[in-house]
């Protein structure tokens, strides 16, 4: 397949900016002389890469046949009221395309980025049927991060968020610059609702810059002949590919024949690393395709596909950027089955990890359905020589730049996608309130499970049962905060990938 010098990213999400206002009414004074700079980028480069171009009637090509008509359209509007005015069924089906200005990021566009974060991950879980009141289960903790530092782990439950109870209307106060919460005591379900008592005191949480190192824990486990490996993998972030392809030189040396992976807090990234991470569990398709991607008919020379490799691209930041070091060799465990734990924040590169490995070996999976992000994003700039593809040749008047939808993905036999995907096994989410243990403990529902499928063996724990009678209500988008997962499944250094 041959690329152009794109930056393809997979992005799961809501979004949480202060820049981004989607209101209509955030109007700037209208001008019916010439385009709005700014907002003349916005719509050309959505007219050209926007997945559903075709279905946008603002978006069409007829719309800049007439000047006045054009001005008419883009003018008097914030650069973000225009790009959300232009989203075809915002919200149902485009639930993931987002602007930014850069002077004020809350979320980047590329996972491998250092970013400023709070050091942990959380869901946002209703306390009852009502999907009024909320709690937040730390899943976990970054290491030597202000959450560390604080003395938060995993399991904790915040029931309060700067002296107020959590809520649908204010948990995304838990990515503020600084801010404290309430824990929770004590956690129990009574007559179809979570109870909880809370702590005395508050803990205070600053966020600082991290780059979070995705491969979080790694434990072999031997029962009988069966040298099972369990990976905790939360992140498809390329400035750690080498320490990935490590983890399995380790499970190679370790003996591991069936593997755990742990993808219930990823939510995407590199789309090189996917590729790679299919290699290293089995090894046994080299050059076969494995991933299919799709854009719009004004990008049909970028559809194709993704072959596996043998080779593993390291890359390292330089400047906050992924940039390309060297090739490794990549280490396959030669399995024929694996087990992977997925969540309702599951998203993106791990869906296409699940959908497009099963068509070479055996994946089951065990847990809750996944977000079902199936559609892909590239960043587009202020750059129209380039396209709007060009960060190096953008605009430097100001520093808009869209991540909208750009093309869909599928797997190699190109099989229509679900809407989410449903586990093998199912496991009831609430479940983890009173289970929620350090990683690699068997009292975790989640591993408890995929060891008793493995080992054929009733895993005995103190596990505590937690059935509530109401469902998990909140949207999968707004279940978490996508600024603690990854933020897409991306290509680096396509100048480079063109020519091999």
């Amino acid at each position: 397949m041959k690329l152009k010098y794109i930056a393809k990213t997979l992005l799961v999400g809501l979004v949480f900016t202060a820049c981004s206002k989607d209101s209509d009414s955030d109007t700037k004074e209208a001008t019916t002389t010439k385009p709005d700079e700014i907002n003349n980028f916005v719509w050309k480069a959505m007219n050209s890469w926007y997945y559903w171009q075709p279905n946008v009637a603002n978006l069409s090509d007829s719309k800049i046949t007439s000047t006045e008509v054009y001005n008419n359209l883009i003018n008097g509007k914030t650069p973000d009221a225009l790009f959300y005015s232009l989203l075809y069924q915002r919200g149902t089906v485009d639930r993931f395309s987002w602007i930014e200005n850069s002077n004020e990021i809350v979320r980047v566009s590329k996972i491998a980025e250092v970013e400023k974060k709070g050091g942990f991950n959380y869901a946002i879980y209703p306390k009852d049927a009502s999907n009024t009141n909320m709690v937040a289960l730390i899943n976990y903790i970054v290491p030597n991060s202000s959450a560390a530092l604080a003395g938060l782990k995993r399991g904790d439950v915040i029931t309060k968020i700067n002296g107020s109870q959590l809520t649908s209307s204010n948990y995304d106060q838990l990515e503020n610059a600084q801010f404290t919460i309430t824990l929770a005591a004590s956690v129990q379900f009574s007559s179809g609702s979570l109870v909880t008592t809370d702590k005395t005191g508050t803990v205070t949480v600053s966020k600082s810059e991290i780059d979070e190192n995705p491969v979080a824990y790694y434990e072999k486990k031997v029962y009988g002949a069966k040298n099972i490996g369990y990976l905790v993998f939360n992140a498809f972030k390329s400035d750690y590919n080498d320490e990935l392809n490590l983890a399995f030189s380790k499970m190679k040396s370790d003996g591991i024949n069936e593997l755990v992976l742990d993808l219930r807090y990823n939510g995407g990234g590199s789309l090189e690393t996917a590729v790679a991470l299919a290699q290293m569990i089995n090894g046994g398709f080299t050059n076969k395709p494995y991933i299919y991607l799709d854009f719009n008919n004004k990008h049909n020379n970028e559809d194709g596909y993704e072959n596996l490799s043998e080779k593993v691209n390291i890359f390292n930041l330089v400047g906050n950027e992924p940039t390309f070091q060297r090739q490794e060799s990549i280490n396959s465990l030669a399995l024929t089955k694996i087990y992977v734990l997925v969540s309702f924040q599951t998203a993106s590169a791990s869906e296409l990890t699940i959908q497009c490995l099963k068509k070479y070996i055996n994946v089951i999976t065990i847990g809750e359905e996944t977000v079902g992000k199936f559609v892909g994003s590239n960043t587009l700039y202020d750059s129209p020589a380039n396209d709007y593809t060009s960060y190096a040749n953008r605009s430097t008047k100001h520093k808009w730049q869209l991540q909208p939808i750009t093309f869909s993905y599928y797997n190699k036999d190109k099989d229509p996608n679900p809407a989410k995907i449903t586990p093998d096994y199912q496991i009831n989410p609430y479940s983890t309130f009173l289970n929620l243990v350090e990683f690699g403990n068997v009292k975790d529902p989640y591993l408890n499970k995929a060891l008793e499928l493995i080992t054929g063996q009733t895993m005995r724990t103190t596990a505590k049962t937690a059935n509530p009678s109401f469902p998990l209500k909140i949207d999968n988008l707004a279940a978490f905060n996508p600024t603690n997962t990854a933020k897409g499944l991306y290509i680096e250094d396509l100048e480079r990938l063109k020519k091999q």
